[in-house]
């Protein structure tokens, strides 16, 4: 691995108001022969197919890694933004629980100097890819590092949403609705719903239904090469059921009966540089016993 000597800044400003956090971080590698540039959030678009903070454009190509100050949201939501740069990313935790977000306030400095001596390891987490589709047409596509949710809808009421894997059909679900996971976001929601931990590194889809209507609905663990095909379905024969699909909870996508999502291991990848010596299993141990 070469050194790095080119950095910027990603900064949740509600954690970090007037940057003053960021300030200190570009200095210390100003101050050591480095460049570092601080990041400007996007204004919000409502009328936007994809909900991004970070303005890519605005980050030379020649980028060598990226320092996240905020919490877990702060760096899912920065990898979904960075995820056509290929550039490695390093979080501070500025939030109350960080799975991601590794290095502490208090000692990102001696990280950033393990940092610049090349003292890291480099980590790849898989992301997925879903493409959904509106009365047969494809109509949009986006990443999540985390997951992606199909939850009942505005109505309250609960759907059913029909299983398929490599185009073969699996099971009906009838209940809030079913969560697709990573790895990484095997912590997340789909551990709230009863879902397995599962480690980053193993190249596994996640899927989870959420307070099934039946006894024997159980999560499964799905390779990585498969595809994932979810299609809403109808629980009563005089409406639609409406449902909402979220990738990363950053999205918000209305479906109703018939509308599908196909799911499938994405191309991009998040890369993490890792400059602890926790592993993910001590970082699981402290925060349940936290």
């Amino acid at each position: 691995m070469e050194l790095l000597d080119r950095f910027c800044i990603i900064t949740n400003t509600e954690k970090d108001r007037n940057y003053r956090i960021s300030g200190e971080i570009r200095d210390f590698f100003e101050r050591h022969g480095k460049s570092c540039l601080i990041t400007r959030d996007l204004p919000y678009d409502p009328a936007a197919s994809d909900v991004k903070r970070t303005d890519v454009s605005k980050i030379p190509k020649d980028t060598e890694c990226a320092i996240v100050l905020g919490g877990d949201g702060t760096f899912i939501q920065a990898a979904n933004d960075l995820r056509e740069t290929d550039i490695p990313m390093v979080g501070v935790n500025l939030g109350t629980l960080g799975y991601l977000t590794e290095i502490e306030r208090q000692e990102m400095f001696p990280a950033f100097e393990k940092l610049m001596a090349d003292d890291y390891k480099l980590e790849q987490r898989m992301m997925l890819h879903g493409a959904l589709h509106y009365g047969g047409n494809r109509k949009f596509f986006g990443t999540a590092l985390n997951d992606i949710v199909v939850s009942r809808g505005i109505s309250g009421r609960m759907i059913s949403v029909e299983l398929m894997i490599n185009g073969k059909y699996m099971d009906t679900y009838v209940g809030d609705g079913v969560i697709i996971s990573t790895p990484t976001g095997s912590t997340g929601y789909n551990l709230s719903a009863g879902g397995p931990i599962v480690a980053p590194k193993v190249h596994a889809m996640i899927f989870t239904p959420v307070c099934p209507h039946s006894l024997n609905n159980r999560s499964m663990v799905i390779d990585a090469s498969d595809e994932i095909e979810l299609c809403i379905g109808r629980t009563k024969t005089e409406f639609a059921d409406e449902a909402v699909v979220t990738l990363d909870g950053r999205l918000r996508l209305l479906l109703q009966t018939g509308d599908r999502m196909e799911i499938k291991k994405a191309k991009q990848e998040t890369k993490i540089l890792k400059l602890t010596d926790h592993s993910f299993y001590d970082v699981l141990k402290s925060k349940f016993h936290s």
